[in-house]
C-alpha cells in the first residue's frame, strides 16, 4: 500500500456573477477579512484561521433553485454555519442581504440564500 501523500482542504470556490458583489456579502455576513482580491476571484479568511471561502465571477452562471425541482438548476454545495443564537443570527443575516428560504426542512435549522441564490444553513 503506497502513503498517502499530505493533502489539506484550503477552501471552498462559489460561483457568481460578480465575485466582488458576492465577497462583499459574504464580508457583512461573516466578518472575514480579505485575503486576496482581483476583478473576477476574491478570497476571505477568518481573522485565526486557515480556510477560506472565493468567489469567482462565471459570465454563463445559472442562480441555483431550492430545493430543486425537475429541470430546474440544482445546487453544487451549501455552507453550513454554527450559531450561538438562531434568532439573532437570522436577523444579522438578512441585514447583510440573504434571503430566508421559502422552503425549511427542520425547526433547528434555518436556510438562507444568498444574492447569488446558494443556500446556506444558519444551526445550533
Amino acid at each position: 500500500m503506497t502513503e498517502r501523500p499530505q493533502m489539506t482542504v484550503a477552501g471552498v470556490t462559489l460561483d457568481a456573477p460578480d465575485a466582488q458583489e458576492l465577497a462583499a456579502f459574504y464580508r457583512r455576513l461573516l466578518g472575514w477579512n480579505v485575503i486576496q482580491d482581483e476583478a473576477d476571484w476574491v478570497s476571505l479568511g477568518p481573522p485565526a484561521g486557515p480556510t477560506a471561502l472565493s468567489f469567482q465571477t462565471e459570465k454563463a452562471y445559472v442562480r441555483p433553485v431550492w430545493p430543486a425541482g425537475p429541470g430546474d438548476p440544482q445546487m453544487s454545495v451549501h455552507l453550513d454555519i454554527r450559531v450561538e443564537d438562531l434568532d439573532e443570527a437570522c436577523a444579522h443575516a438578512e441585514k447583510a442581504g440573504a434571503t430566508r428560504a421559502g422552503y425549511q426542512p427542520q425547526e433547528d435549522v434555518r436556510v438562507y440564500l444568498d444574492p447569488a441564490g446558494h443556500p446556506f444553513c444558519l444551526f445550533l
